[in-house]
């Protein structure tokens, strides 16, 4: 690589489908307590959350108490939850493993993601990948979670302290699949590369420099060509929603340039 200098994964989304299993235990959990979570709920509204934003944002939609005391035992309840639903059976993307053994044996690699570190260590334990990842940003690890920048300025932050490099944001390169993630990364001057397997491309384009259906279709030349441009991308400062203002430009993978 000549000027991609590392990489940054978002988890849920990127490298495993895991988000129809959170919904699931949303639902499992709040059910029963009288308290609704549509899909379309989820996907449209709650996605670029961590548990404890998603229990205070239904509980500021639905109107209903939610002190810290039940933040907290709803969280751990929704966890187990989790951990009995994801106990078996492959979550990884197709092609997820390939790429990121190849980006590994190029870069440095990392995580930031709103799930729990322990989630994330686990499902990568149980795939053979915790090895390749330097640096592992869980939603417990950062006081403010996506879209705030602090889950990719932690992670750049740790890969240049463990790698001992000056890696330089910009040729560093975020995989995200939703625009609040992408605003994250783009906050904190990051490369910032979607694949569409949680929403579609015209979705993510606003913030995203490279589109591609998944990481099976991602090369490491195409992340070394993105980061060639010696130009920092435009500062994003967001309290919440994506900016409205795109990058440069923006490419599709297999479409027209």
């Amino acid at each position: 690589m000549n000027a991609l200098q590392a990489i940054v994964f978002d988890f849920d989304g990127v490298i495993v489908d895991t988000e129809r299993l959170h919904l699931l235990a949303y639902q499992d959990i709040l059910t029963p307590k009288g308290i609704t979570m549509s899909a379309a709920d989820y996907f449209e509204r709650y996605l670029g959350y961590d548990d404890v934003g998603v229990f205070k944002a239904i509980g500021m939609d639905q109107d209903l108490p939610m002190d810290d005391g039940r933040v907290t035992a709803l969280i751990a309840e929704k966890g187990r939850r989790y951990e009995e639903l994801s106990a078996a059976g492959e979550m990884l993307f197709p092609g997820a493993a390939d790429f990121i053994r190849a980006a590994a044996a190029a870069v440095p690699i990392a995580i930031a993601s709103g799930s729990l570190t322990h989630e994330i260590e686990d499902v990568l334990e149980r795939t053979g990948l915790r090895p390749l990842f330097t640096v592992i940003v869980g939603a417990d690890q950062t006081e403010r979670s996506k879209p705030s920048s602090d889950p990719y300025v932690t992670a750049l932050a740790r890969l240049r302290a463990v790698t001992g490099r000056e890696l330089i944001p910009w040729r560093t390169v975020a995989i995200e699949d939703t625009k609040w993630g992408l605003v994250s990364a783009r906050g904190a001057d990051l490369r910032c590369v979607a694949v569409t397997n949680t929403y579609s491309e015209p979705e993510l384009r606003a913030n995203a420099e490279l589109v591609v259906p998944g990481l099976h279709a991602l090369t490491l030349a195409a992340l070394d060509a993105l980061c060639a441009d010696s130009t920092p991308p435009r500062k994003v400062r967001v309290a919440g929603a994506p900016d409205s203002t795109p990058p440069r430009k923006v490419h599709v993978a297999g479409a027209p340039d």
